[in-house]
C-alpha cells in the first residue's frame, strides 16, 4: 500500500485530505484481516517533508529511478518472503493523480524555468494535468516485482477523492 494511504502527512504540504490515515479505505481490509505492507514514500525519501508538488517528467530521470530501487529493496524482499510462504499476494494499492505512486492516472505538465515571476507560475499552472499511466515509482516498483518473478494486480484510489475507495 503507497505510504500516504498510512500516513497522509508524508504529502506535499497542504495536500493531504486528511489528516493522518484514510480510515475508509483501509477498513474492509482490516475487517477481513488482510495483511498489509506500508510502501516506503519516494518523494519525502527523496526531497523531504519541505518540497514543492512536481509532476511526472520532473521525477523521471535516471537518479530518482535508482533511489526508488533503493528504498524498495527491503519491502520487496518482505513480498519475495511472503511469496515463498504461499501467502497469496492480492495487489498495490496505489494514489491516482501522484507523480509517483499513480497507477491509471498521474500528473504531467513540467515545462521547465523558474517560478519567480507570477506569468511563470501561472503558466506552470496551467500546463498541468492528470493523464493517463502510472506514476514513476509505481512503474520501477512493478518492474522489480516483475524482475523476480512477482505478478500482481496494481490499483488505486483517486488522490481527489481518496474516501471512494480502490
Amino acid at each position: 500500500m503507497c505510504h500516504c494511504i498510512l500516513n497522509a502527512n508524508a504529502k506535499v504540504y497542504h495536500l493531504a485530505s486528511t489528516g493522518g490515515v484514510h480510515v475508509g479505505i483501509l477498513k474492509p481490509y482490516l475487517e477481513a484481516g488482510t495483511g498489509i505492507i506500508q510502501l516506503p514514500c519516494p518523494e519525502l525519501t527523496y526531497l523531504g517533508m519541505n518540497r514543492w508538488g512536481m509532476t511526472r517528467e520532473q521525477y523521471d530521470h535516471p537518479n530518482f529511478r535508482s533511489h526508488c530501487e533503493k528504498i524498495l529493496e527491503p519491502t520487496v524482499h518482505q513480498v519475495e518472503a511472503f511469496v515463498q510462504a504461499d501467502y497469496e499476494i492480492i495487489g498495490v494499492m496505489g494514489m491516482d493523480g501522484s507523480p509517483n505512486c499513480g497507477v491509471k492516472r498521474t500528473c504531467f505538465g513540467y515545462e521547465g524555468g523558474e517560478m519567480s515571476a507570477r506569468d511563470q507560475w501561472a503558466r506552470q499552472v496551467g500546463n498541468l494535468r492528470m493523464s493517463p499511466g502510472p506514476g514513476v515509482f509505481m512503474e520501477v516498483l512493478q518492474a522489480v516485482l516483475e524482475e523476480k518473478g512477482i505478478r500482481t494486480d496494481f490499483f488505486a484510489v483517486d488522490e481527489e477523492s481518496p474516501s471512494a475507495g480502490a
